[in-house]
């Protein structure tokens, strides 16, 4: 639920103007993860020299702007002065252990000569306990937050060492032994300068690459200690081993070379396609511009390299061009990411659908005993959407799971269920953990998400990457959409070979087919829906009505008065409820298909829409309350893109 960045030039001249503005924007990329403050850290000019001396940290209660505009009210920071190598850490916070408030916020400190700094993603579930010792031992703190045990607990170590020389990477990994929870951590220090190190356990983490030199490999070696940290001597000569056997640096005579620590890929694809997805408590450190990975040891079956990946997205992906706001923007990009969600799985020519990631799977989830499909949010909702139509394709029970409440159960698992787990990050804290719970009882595990990388796609057993493209607008659209249309393939994928249920398959790939298109005409209709918020957006409350399959789309809308099902089995039901609501003087909202004579007869205002198979009309009807939210909250004064209260990842429980 927050944001962390992280920038290293090394031998790369930079004035500090130019890292502040790529820290700054690098928080802007990330801001959708988390808006009520923000801070940097820095090394502090020295006089009348051109060396660094000690940290300078800047925090500020706010958005992302307002960070930068107190950054260019201090007029000591030299900012024209150049740095050959330099490393500055920043963090946008979603509050979660104390108020908004510049102390609460990132980065924190271990003391107040800000010897070690450290921004965080995630939560410490035993910092008070961590607290109360390091009270003990005299280390006084400043603020409400669970972070700020992970800078005193490293000083700490770092007090209490056994030996002059320690390793940065082994001071950190020290410290995650003793934290619970789940974390991404970035730490800085002046007793380690041009140093970075990074970890991860439960929250994503990647390191960017860029040089304008050959790397010296495209796979990192991980490094197992193995007990060389014993002594001052053992440390030089295991660093010395990792320097020159197991590191990632260019290959350059300058060995020129920078790095970008993100928790999201959208921070560092203006910089450079060439990432480092880092695994459960991986620690990777940069040191004299050489980055390693280590590991304090090595599990059996553990992949014993973190190979260099190369990003497909575009920057344009995560601009908003000619669009006020990303949510408008990803509303009308939703013809093309329906499209590519189907894009070479479906073909429509032999009406075969094909999703490569469970091909290989397929007789092993026919066999199963049942499925479970398990999210939270929007993504949840798009399991109710189509929980009815695979249990029709599928013939097999589905249990549809709010995360949260599957844990908070012991929901019994077996051997022979399939569970399908769905995240547009695929980050979101709660689904991760019911993954775990799920692997652990030995259930088949689906991933269903639109991160290449992320946990859930990584620790599943196998998946299906729903291809929407970057979504940064907070409220989920074109994620939703491609989800519902990636469970339906499943569907139909399950259905292949039922002879009974042809006709049906066939039916709903036709519908598949214009799905785009339709997408289109809904999308002609926004002048119309702003005519309605335009009458609306005084209103203090609005009710939401639906059944059947358009109970999930009311779930995902939550914004009119009613939803009309067009010809599906609850159509006469809706009718009925519709009537108690005009009985009451309720002016309904109708969203509904075209030419429909009753609803037109009931309706205060209508939302026609062309109609589609009843289990596909759900992606055409919830397109309009998304056009009416938008329009809605921009008519209030909202910021669409960063609403109240809430954040877009999820990576606490």
């Amino acid at each position: 639920m927050c944001g962390i960045f992280g920038y290293l030039n090394y031998r790369v001249p930079r004035t500090r103007r130019e890292i502040f503005e790529t820290l700054v924007k690098g928080l802007q990329r990330l801001e959708y993860r988390g808006y009520d403050s923000a801070g940097v850290a820095v090394d502090t000019p020295v006089k009348d020299s051109k060396d660094d001396g000690n940290i300078c940290l800047i925090k500020k209660k706010g958005k992302v702007k307002a960070l930068d505009e107190e950054i260019h009210k201090k007029d000591s920071l030299s900012l024209d002065t150049e740095l050959d190598t330099h490393f500055g850490i920043a963090h946008t916070r979603w509050a979660t252990h104390g108020e908004p408030s510049a102390v609460n916020s990132h980065p924190h400190r271990s003391d107040k000569n800000n010897e070690f700094v450290v921004i965080h993603n995630g939560i410490i579930t035993n910092y008070k306990e961590l607290r109360k010792y390091l009270n003990s031992k005299g280390y006084e703190f400043e603020s409400e937050t669970d972070t700020e045990v992970i800078p005193k607990l490293i000083k700490y170590v770092y007090d209490n060492r056994e030996n002059d020389y320690v390793s940065f990477s082994t001071l950190v990994e020290r410290v995650i032994q003793q934290l619970e929870g789940a974390f991404a951590l970035v730490f800085k220090s002046i007793h380690y300068q041009g140093e970075a190190v990074a970890t991860r356990r439960g929250s994503p983490l990647l390191i960017g690459v860029r040089s304008k030199y050959e790397l010296s490999t495209e796979q990192i070696p991980i490094q197992y200690n193995n007990g060389h940290h014993n002594d001052g001597v053992q440390e030089k000569n295991f660093r010395n081993r990792v320097d020159s056997t197991g590191a990632l640096h260019s290959v350059s005579a300058g060995k020129a070379v920078e790095y970008y620590f993100a928790s999201d890929a959208s921070a560092i694809i203006e910089h450079t396609n060439k990432v480092i997805y880092l695994e459960d408590d991986d620690i990777a450190a940069v040191a004299e511009g050489k980055l390693s990975v280590h590991r304090a040891s090595r599990s059996a079956g553990e992949d014993p390299v973190r190979a260099i990946q190369t990003l497909q997205m575009e920057l344009q992906e995560i601009m908003k061009g000619n669009f006020k706001a990303f949510m408008q923007k990803e509303i009308f990009e939703q013809p093309e990411s329906v499209y590519n969600t189907m894009r070479g799985r479906i073909c429509f020519d032999t009406n075969t659908v094909v999703l490569g990631g469970l091909k290989d799977h397929l007789k092993e989830i026919k066999r199963c005993r049942r499925l479970i499909v398990i999210g939270c949010g929007t993504s949840f909702h798009a399991a109710v959407a189509t929980r009815q139509i695979l249990e029709e394709l599928t013939e097999l029970p589905v249990m549809v799971e709010l995360a949260s409440d599957f844990l908070d159960r012991i929901t019994p698992v077996f051997r022979d269920d399939v569970c399908f787990f769905i995240s547009q990050s695929g980050e979101t804290a709660d689904t991760l953990m019911a993954l775990r719970y799920c692997k652990d009882r030995g259930a088949l595990t689906v991933g269903v998400t639109n991160t290449v990388g992320s946990s859930i796609s990584r620790e599943t057993d196998c998946g299906v990457h729903i291809n929407a493209g970057p979504e940064i607008g907070v409220a989920s659209t074109k994620a939703y959409t491609s989800q519902f249309v990636a469970l339906i393939m499943f569907g139909l994928m399950m259905s292949e070979d039922r002879i009974s249920l042809q006709k049906r398959r066939l039916e709903i790939i036709n519908g598949l087919r214009t799905l785009p298109d339709m997408i289109k005409k809904v999308l002609s209709l926004d002048n119309t829906i702003k005519s309605i918020a335009d009458e609306l957006y005084q209103q203090r409350s609005l009710l939401v009505m639906g059944r059947g399959y358009n109970y999930a789309t009311c779930l995902e809308g939550a914004l009119v008065t009613a939803r009309s099902p067009g010809s599906d089995a609850c159509y006469t039901k809706c009718q009925n409820a519709l009537q108690q609501v005009t009985a009451r003087q309720g002016r309904p909202i109708i969203v509904c298909c075209e030419d429909d004579a009753e609803a037109l007869k009931n309706a205060y205002k209508t939302i026609e829409l062309p109609q589609t198979v009843d289990c596909l009309q759900g992606i055409l009807s919830v397109i309009p309350l998304q056009l009416l939210s938008f329009h809605l909250a921009v008519l209030r004064g909202y910021d669409v893109d960063c609403p109240r209260n809430l954040a877009k990842s999820v990576t606490v429980e």
